[in-house]
């Protein structure tokens, strides 16, 4: 959540301290509480815009300010760094539980099938996922860290944060302040939004026979995807604004005119599909609201074909980390430098066992997929965790969406028309690996301040069991059953762009080619060429010629969006480039830790309203 900082290419880190408190009782619980609300943030923001955030800044500063206060006011013990180090690793852990399935092939298979999973069965499916990729993450550490010495950047901004933080006592607080004034400003914009009932403010305008409001371009006056904004930065930002443009402004109008794209309504007590310009249709739903499920139906064909070979082409720009990956890598000098406190060798083993028979179990179990299908999915974990944390550590961004399409197309090829194969078998073999990736940046900060692994990996199992807990509960709050989640699916507040990408993929293996809409296949071909010559161009041009090519992955996600929710984003980054320019001390130090925090009040807040509707109807 903050910029890395460079680290020195002499990898020499500080001895391991194996006196001073670590794995206590109150580190771990303090992670549990912490990472299991903030997984609620993640599973929210997953389903609104397909996204979540690394929670270890958050939690460490967080965990800061509160045992700062207590030490002041009651006198408890310190609360030091390797307490910290516990704390923001189970924290990071269970903050993470969305990428086990819930913001993306979970609620696709509800969609598809109708089914749903108890909050027990979801509990044990998303611990059984994760489980999976921390005990691969345990057996990377020493090879990625160690050997290779890779920089997992996420990781390094973590460790420096948390060094600069017990250096600097009164930065850190400034900065804690911050980040609960911003949770302050998120929780209170989202009740006035809901009790005082402000509403998106409609943009005068027709194209075609369609209104900017048909057509999603509103102004919105939540901060929450503004905050977004100025975490993802202004290139995705603006990238975010062309692809509404694009889809939205230009294709949208044309498909409509076109009749490429119908809608249902309710004629005489029966419900009547016809194409939007239709004029009965013009007549009832001209100006009346947005047609985002209608239009989304169509344009996330090209949006998806754009993201999914953005992000293929991108990974096969790393092959030398696969390959590298693959094979061991290099780099072994750097071993014999550190010693370390790894988990015994024979309880690692164990590990592997029991997460690997109850990852096969649960998928037979629950979705009935076959033991050679699930044990294949959990064998390609370990193939692609060790490429996802490679790429992860020399870059810095996990390729979730990679991971997710290889392991969707490779299932799909097995077996197409079983969609629980495709959507739950590539969950474990996505989930697991990004689970393993990220756990990784957070071993990272660990080696940069002295702490013990072998107690690092086990906090994260209880940061993955609260996080299953919690996210799941959330998850259930929010989306209720397979017919509430249908209401929310037609509802435009609820983008789910990342169900939507699963969800596309898995019914093209399932009904194939034929059934696409009109128009769609060729478009996803030149949104297809699109994404893939975006992604080529970002990493052969130079870095300042780079800087001005529409991001292929934020323009296909702009496709399968409300405009107006890339208008707030690409506001957002807008802003915090302003911002960066004329105040560049605020921004730097607080301007990220201030977003954190609104995002965070709004998501909880939202978790909370839906709470009180269950209880109170």
């Amino acid at each position: 959540m903050t910029e890395a900082t460079e680290e020195t290419t002499t990898h020499t880190y500080p001895p391991l301290d194996l006196n001073a408190p670590q794995l206590t009782v109150r580190a771990v619980i303090t992670g549990m509480l912490i990472g299991g609300t903030l997984s609620l943030c993640n599973v929210y923001m997953g389903l609104k815009i397909g996204w979540g955030f690394n929670m270890s800044i958050t939690a460490a500063l967080l965990s800061y300010g509160f045992y700062r206060g207590t030490q002041q006011w009651f006198g408890t013990r310190n609360w030091g760094m390797l307490e910290n180090n516990i704390n923001q690793t189970t924290a990071s852990s269970a903050a993470s539980i969305s990428s086990a399935g819930l913001v993306a092939p979970i609620p696709a298979w509800t969609l598809i099938t109708g089914e749903e999973l108890s909050l027990m069965s979801l509990i044990i499916w998303t611990f059984s996922v994760s489980l999976v990729g921390v005990v691969v993450a345990i057996g990377l550490r020493k090879q990625m860290l160690v050997q290779d010495a890779l920089p997992f950047p996420g990781g390094i901004a973590a460790g420096e944060t948390i060094k600069e933080m017990y250096a600097k006592g009164a930065e850190a607080m400034k900065r804690v302040k911050m980040l609960l004034l911003g949770g302050a400003i998120g929780v209170a914009t989202k009740l006035a939004i809901k009790f005082i009932g402000i509403k998106n403010l409609p943009l005068p305008g027709v194209i075609g026979t369609s209104s900017l409001k048909n057509l999603t371009f509103v102004i919105s006056p939540s901060p929450l995807f503004v905050a977004t904004g100025a975490i993802i930065g202004v290139r995705a930002g603006l990238s975010m604004l062309v692809g509404a443009v694009a889809a939205w402004l230009i294709i949208g109008p044309m498909i409509i005119e076109w009749g490429w794209v119908t809608g249902t309504m309710t004629i005489d007590g029966q419900a009547t599909t016809m194409a939007l310009n239709d004029p009965r249709w013009l007549a009832a739903k001209q100006g009346q609201g947005p047609w985002f499920k209608e239009l989304v139906t169509w344009l996330l064909w090209p949006g998806v074909a754009m993201m999914v070979t953005a992000s293929l082409t991108s990974f096969s720009f790393s092959w030398r980390s696969v390959v590298s990956a693959l094979t061991g890598g290099k780099n072994k000098a750097a071993a014999a430098d550190v010693v370390t406190d790894e988990v015994p060798r024979k309880v690692h083993l164990s590990l592997i066992a029991v997460a690997c028979f109850a990852s096969i179990i649960t998928q037979f179990v629950y979705f009935g997929i076959g033991w050679g299908l699930a044990t294949l999915a959990v064998l390609l974990t370990f193939v692609l965790a060790i490429v996802a944390a490679r790429v992860s550590g020399e870059t810095g961004i996990t390729p979730v969406g990679a991971m997710g399409k290889v392991t969707q197309l490779t299932f799909g090829v097995a077996d197409g028309a079983n969609v629980s194969a495709n959507l739950m078998a590539a969950n474990v073999t996505g989930g697991a690996a990004s689970q393993c990736a990220d756990l990784l940046h957070d071993m990272k900060t660990g080696l940069m301040i002295g702490a013990s692994p072998r107690q690092q990996s086990y906090a994260q199992f209880g940061g993955v069991f609260a996080g299953a807990i919690c996210g799941c509960l959330g998850y259930l709050i929010l989306v209720g059953d397979a017919a509430n989640l249908q209401k929310l699916w037609d509802d435009p507040e609820w983008a789910m762009p990342a169900v939507v990408q699963w969800k596309a993929v898995a019914e093209l293996f399932q009904g194939g080619i034929e059934n696409l809409p009109q128009g769609a296949v060729a478009a996803m071909i030149w949104g297809g060429l699109y994404g893939s010559l975006g992604a080529v161009l970002e990493k052969l041009l130079p870095k300042k010629w780079a800087a001005w090519v529409p991001s292929p992955t934020a323009v296909g996600i702009a496709f399968v969006i409300p405009a107006f929710y890339s208008v707030s984003m690409a506001f957002g980054g807008v802003l915090a480039w302003l911002l960066m320019k004329k105040v560049k001390d605020w921004a730097t130090r607080f301007m990220i830790v201030f977003a954190a925090g609104l995002i965070a009040g709004d998501s909880l807040t939202g978790v909370g309203l839906a709470m009180w509707k269950i209880l109170a109807g």
